[in-house]
């Protein structure tokens, strides 16, 4: 291609792409959510939904497709037209996931074009509102005088919880049973039928159901105590190591070589609402934050990031697929 070409082609497409960011969007915007209804992260996704419609014109339409923790919902996103009408609840659970089973039918890098960061939420070590262990400590020591009888649960493999509790065990040296459930919201369930005798919940799962007298909270993996719990130690705080702090992550992914103008556009419109205090104050009452990234290529530089980090944290942990 000569140089007029080039230059031709080039043109072309930033009108193409002005185009897109003109005529963006022009009829509802639908956002997958990989998590039950009810769970923490897509009780805030549709606490933000409404504000985040106001701000583009459109109504956004939240559809939940639950299974292999997220990869379902991920693939079906990856596959959808790459136009910006269809975007995933991406998190660094679909990084796990591909670490852990790299055969996957779909790359969380490659696949997808991130659009900005939405939330951020640490874990919480929880147990039965009625457990005889008051603090971190004395679950590890009960844990450690009975080896290979306790069991933690999490929403499936490769979710934040389940790197929380196999973290937990590897630092702690707990010989401990993991079990993946259902999904999130059959964490407190598990616990409270005994099936289970901890787990890591997502803050905006755990808190309500501390505050609501079902679970006991022992420890955070933020990096600080949160408000909502402030007599709650970290987790580092616990054990003393760096790898004790996790904080989970939920943001807008749109398929791959969506128009770079659509994806400005949806970026500056979750900046908007992520700055609104009532959606702020309503995502700190659960232990959440709301992040919002500074630009497309910001929430793609920190992905990519998180995907070393957490492939750190796997190989340390021993964490496999299937366990």
């Amino acid at each position: 291609m000569d140089r007029r070409a080039f230059l031709a082609s080039a043109l072309a497409a930033t009108a193409t792409s002005a185009a897109w960011a003109n005529s963006f969007p022009s009829r509802p915007v639908r956002v997958i959510s990989p998590y039950a209804a009810g769970g923490g992260p897509d009780v805030q996704l549709r606490q933000t939904g409404p504000s985040l419609g106001e701000v583009l014109g459109q109504s956004i339409v939240i559809e939940n497709k639950v299974g292999a923790a997220g990869v379902l919902a991920a693939q079906y996103v990856a596959q959808q037209p790459a136009d910006g009408y269809t975007c995933l609840l991406g998190s660094n659970t679909h990084l796990i996931q591909k670490l852990l089973q790299p055969g996957l039918r779909f790359d969380p890098i490659g696949d997808f074009a991130p659009v900005s960061n939405l939330m951020s939420s640490p874990t919480v070590l929880v147990v039965r509102a009625d457990a005889p262990w008051r603090t971190a400590q004395e679950l590890i020591a009960a844990l450690k005088a009975q080896p290979a009888q306790a069991n933690y649960g999490s929403g499936g493999i490769g979710t934040s919880a389940h790197l929380a509790g196999a973290t937990l065990a590897s630092l702690a040296g707990l010989q401990v049973t993991h079990i993946p459930l259902k999904g999130s919201v059959e964490i407190a369930a598990s616990l409270i039928r005994g099936d289970t005798q901890y787990a890591f919940p997502v803050a905006g799962t755990g808190i309500p159901q501390v505050q609501g007298g079902k679970l006991r909270a022992l420890a955070v993996t933020s990096r600080k105590r949160l408000s909502q719990l402030p007599d709650v130690p970290t987790l580092q705080e616990v054990l003393n190591n760096e790898l004790a702090v996790q904080e989970s992550w939920f943001g807008l992914w749109a398929p791959a070589k969506t128009p770079p103008a659509v994806l400005d556009t949806l970026n500056a419109a979750v900046r908007k609402v992520a700055a609104q205090p009532a959606l702020r104050a309503a995502f700190e009452a659960v232990g959440n934050e709301a992040t919002a990234s500074a630009s497309p290529q910001a929430f793609a530089d920190f992905v990519r990031s998180e995907n070393r980090k957490w492939a750190e944290i796997i190989q340390l942990a021993g964490i496999t697929a299937n366990s």
